[in-house]
């Protein structure tokens, strides 16, 4: 059975394009337009891996990746973000691997990048 990922970003072509990216690798992919959608999708259709941006509507990035923590222990985690700075210095992708990130990707990576990262956190798609 395929590795089960779900991409959790606001925008649009990113989900899109990733999807695309990830079937093509041979995961299958769920997509949330935020990390409330996630939740829902997680607690109805399981999956093995959480790829979440950091900024979005509704709950953004830290408060999924600390809700997923409490909810779904056994799932790995990859937030990615353009950037920015939270406090004293502390990126927001810093303040994810705290939060429980398992990895971080700043965006924009490379398709290389993701694949390797996914294939280091959960077992190779079949």
């Amino acid at each position: 059975m395929a590795t089960r990922l779900l991409v959790a970003d606001d925008d649009a072509d990113m989900r899109q394009s990733m999807r695309l990216l990830l079937q093509r690798a041979g995961y299958e992919v769920e997509l949330a337009a935020d990390g409330e959608l996630a939740l829902e999708l997680q607690r109805s259709r399981p999956t093995d891996v959480l790829i979440t941006d950091i900024f979005m509507p509704e709950s953004d990035g830290l408060e999924t990746i600390e809700r997923f923590r409490r909810e779904f222990p056994g799932v790995r985690i990859i937030a990615m973000s353009g950037g920015g700075v939270r406090f004293k210095g502390e990126t927001f992708l810093e303040t994810a691997g705290i939060a429980g990130a398992d990895a971080v990707l700043r965006k924009p990576f490379d398709k290389r990048a993701l694949l390797d990262t996914l294939r280091s956190l959960a077992p190779a798609p079949k």
